[in-house]
């Protein structure tokens, strides 16, 4: 198990491997992504994390990077090089974000499916002594 040493890493890219995202190539996504990180000899300054689903399979494959923030949709392999440009000049990849973070939370770029509400019924659970 290697522990990396993060000290001039400027961006942490989290891969979604989740089923949805799998079906549709996220292998091949994240495969991509290590290669082009590699060919450009960006090891030190980007990190990758390949992640369980992320919960927005709508948009698969979804990419998400920090600390920016940016939530990507619809990354293909050959989205690789544009992406890891895109980080590289800390200008993000446009045509690609589904979401990005303000101070009032994530915001939906046009075009994105809204989702389902993560709210959920209060349960009140009574406890009968016998």
């Amino acid at each position: 198990m290697a522990t990396w040493n993060l000290d001039t890493t400027k961006h942490h890219v989290l891969i979604c491997n989740g089923s949805s995202c799998n079906r549709v190539g996220a292998e091949e996504v994240t495969q991509a992504i290590r290669s082009e990180i590699a060919n450009q000899e960006l090891d030190p300054y980007i990190h990758t994390t390949r992640t369980r689903c992320n919960g927005r399979c709508d948009d698969k494959c979804v990419v998400i990077s920090y600390p920016d923030g940016i939530w990507y949709k619809d990354v293909k392999p050959q989205d690789a090089r544009e992406l890891i440009n895109s980080l590289k000049k800390d200008q993000p990849f446009v045509e690609k974000i589904s979401h990005t973070f303000c101070e009032e939370g994530f915001q939906r770029t046009e075009g994105t499916v809204k989702g389902i509400s993560k709210e959920k019924e209060t349960v009140i659970k009574v406890s009968k002594k016998l």
